[in-house]
Protein backbone atom coordinates (compact mmCIF):
# COMPACT_ATOMS: atom_id res chain seq x y z
CA UNK A 1 0.00 0.00 0.00
CA UNK A 2 1.62 3.43 -0.83
CA UNK A 3 0.87 6.75 0.61
CA UNK A 4 1.36 8.45 -2.21
CA UNK A 5 -1.60 6.26 -4.31
CA UNK A 6 -4.47 6.31 -1.14
CA UNK A 7 -3.71 10.69 -0.33
CA UNK A 8 -3.96 11.19 -4.56
CA UNK A 9 -7.21 9.07 -4.28
CA UNK A 10 -8.49 11.28 -1.36
CA UNK A 11 -7.64 14.42 -2.72
CA UNK A 12 -9.21 13.80 -6.06
CA UNK A 13 -12.59 12.70 -3.93
CA UNK A 14 -12.40 15.53 -1.75
CA UNK A 15 -11.89 17.41 -5.68
CA UNK A 16 -15.51 16.09 -6.55
CA UNK A 17 -17.15 16.28 -3.97
CA UNK A 18 -16.56 20.32 -4.02
CA UNK A 19 -17.68 20.33 -7.70
CA UNK A 20 -21.16 18.85 -6.97
CA UNK A 21 -24.23 20.64 -4.57
CA UNK A 22 -26.28 17.70 -2.75
CA UNK A 23 -29.16 20.29 -2.46
CA UNK A 24 -30.84 18.49 -6.33
CA UNK A 25 -29.96 14.88 -5.44
CA UNK A 26 -32.16 12.59 -3.61
CA UNK A 27 -31.44 10.32 -0.88
CA UNK A 28 -30.58 7.52 -3.47
CA UNK A 29 -28.46 9.56 -5.42
CA UNK A 30 -26.57 10.54 -2.34
CA UNK A 31 -26.16 7.75 -1.40
CA UNK A 32 -24.81 6.05 -4.76
CA UNK A 33 -22.28 8.89 -5.11
CA UNK A 34 -20.93 8.13 -1.39
CA UNK A 35 -20.64 4.57 -2.40
CA UNK A 36 -18.58 5.39 -5.62
CA UNK A 37 -16.09 7.66 -3.22
CA UNK A 38 -15.86 4.93 -0.76
CA UNK A 39 -15.55 1.85 -3.38
CA UNK A 40 -12.65 3.61 -5.53
CA UNK A 41 -10.94 4.42 -2.63
CA UNK A 42 -11.04 1.00 -1.30
CA UNK A 43 -10.53 -0.73 -4.65
CA UNK A 44 -7.11 1.91 -5.01
CA UNK A 45 -5.84 0.25 -1.33
CA UNK A 46 -6.56 -3.03 -2.33
CA UNK A 47 -4.90 -3.14 -5.40
CA UNK A 48 -1.89 -1.22 -4.68
CA UNK A 49 -3.27 1.48 -7.04
CA UNK A 50 -4.38 0.00 -9.70
CA UNK A 51 -6.24 1.65 -12.19
CA UNK A 52 -8.36 -1.25 -12.71
CA UNK A 53 -9.07 -1.76 -9.05
CA UNK A 54 -9.79 1.88 -8.66
CA UNK A 55 -12.52 2.54 -11.38
CA UNK A 56 -13.75 -0.96 -10.39
CA UNK A 57 -14.04 -0.69 -6.85
CA UNK A 58 -15.63 2.95 -7.49
CA UNK A 59 -18.35 1.32 -9.97
CA UNK A 60 -19.06 -1.46 -7.02
CA UNK A 61 -19.58 0.72 -4.31
CA UNK A 62 -21.78 3.04 -6.77
CA UNK A 63 -24.08 0.02 -7.11
CA UNK A 64 -24.33 -0.99 -3.39
CA UNK A 65 -25.20 2.91 -2.55
CA UNK A 66 -27.90 2.94 -5.03
CA UNK A 67 -29.25 -0.60 -3.78
CA UNK A 68 -28.57 1.06 0.04
CA UNK A 69 -30.17 4.45 -0.99
CA UNK A 70 -33.20 2.36 -2.63
CA UNK A 71 -34.70 1.85 1.07
CA UNK A 72 -34.67 5.54 2.24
Amino acid sequence: MHARTILTALVLMLFATGCATWDGLSSRQKSAAVGAGVGGVAGAVVTDGSVLGTVGGAAIGGVIGDQVGKGR
